[in-house]
């Protein structure tokens, strides 16, 4: 997968993550949820845009650490909303789960090619 895909599918993830919230109720714990998934989702989508610029292979590394700390952060509130929900947005969630899992993956096998290409040199 290209940078340009990568960036695509990151941008998509974000969008379509706050199109869901745009379904919450407007109730208290909601609120800090929304508030809260909102910043982390862009944040991993603004920070791979980031990656992409690294300008030496440390910043790079430390760019993906940001975008991985963010996109774990995202998951956490998915599931938060899961668990407050009994059941009311789990099939809104599923999808963006899954692709937060999956370009969660795609980022942590980049850290772990970057630190072991770092221990080769």
């Amino acid at each position: 997968m290209t940078q340009v895909e990568l960036k695509k599918r990151f941008f998509d993830w974000s969008v379509q993550t706050v199109f869901f919230l745009r379904k919450l109720p407007d109730a208290q714990e909601y609120r800090v949820v929304n508030y809260q998934l909102s910043k982390s989702s862009s944040s991993s989508a603004a920070n791979y845009r980031a990656v992409c610029r690294g300008k030496s292979r440390p910043d790079f590394l430390n760019k993906l650490r940001i975008v991985e700390e963010e996109l774990d952060e995202s998951l956490f509130w998915l599931e938060y909303i899961n668990a407050i929900s009994s059941e009311k947005f789990i099939e809104d969630t599923k999808p963006l789960l899954k692709e937060g899992d999956e370009l969660l993956s795609i980022i942590v096998a980049s850290i772990k090619t970057v630190v072991s290409s770092n221990k080769n040199r």
